[in-house]
């Protein structure tokens, strides 16, 4: 690896972290709006975001108020949504995954604070998507049209 794709995974997992620790109150939890979470499409423009944006999601996590178990599992979520974002053609297809894949914070919502399964599935899908699909969307396709006429 050298030193510019490091300086890449470096930045991209200080910018998520900082940014989902920058509004905390809005960024964990049962109804969560992780505006950082738009930075997962980054893995759809180059695999190279994938360590970043997970090692983000990580230490972001250790400030969660579940502690350790979102680490894992938020994290393990994280990883998921961003290979298969990195593995999709589609680029609305790709904004899909970390929606879908909120089945496990709703899982983590369920066994550690004892909330509804999926109700609180539901709203943390509702935030990812919001996020990810509505704002995402737009925003990476110009970047994705912008790169192409680059």
């Amino acid at each position: 690896m050298n030193l510019k794709k490091l300086i890449k995974i470096a930045i991209t997992a200080a910018l998520y972290a900082a940014a989902t620790m920058a509004i905390a109150p809005l960024s964990y939890g049962a109804i969560q709006f992780r505006f950082s979470e738009v930075m997962t499409l980054l893995a759809y423009i180059d695999p190279i975001y994938i360590p970043g944006l997970v090692l983000g999601c990580a230490l972001s996590n250790i400030y969660s108020p579940l502690g350790l178990i979102d680490v894992l599992v938020g994290t393990t979520a994280t990883l998921i949504s961003v290979y298969m974002i990195s593995k999709t053609k589609s680029l609305f297809i790709a904004t899909l995954w970390p929606t879908i894949n909120c089945v496990f914070v709703g899982a983590e919502l369920y066994f550690v604070l004892h909330q509804p399964f999926w109700i609180s599935t539901l709203y943390v899908c509702l935030g990812e998507f919001v996020v990810v699909t509505c704002i995402g969307y737009p925003l990476f396709r110009l970047l994705v049209k912008k790169k192409r006429c680059t």
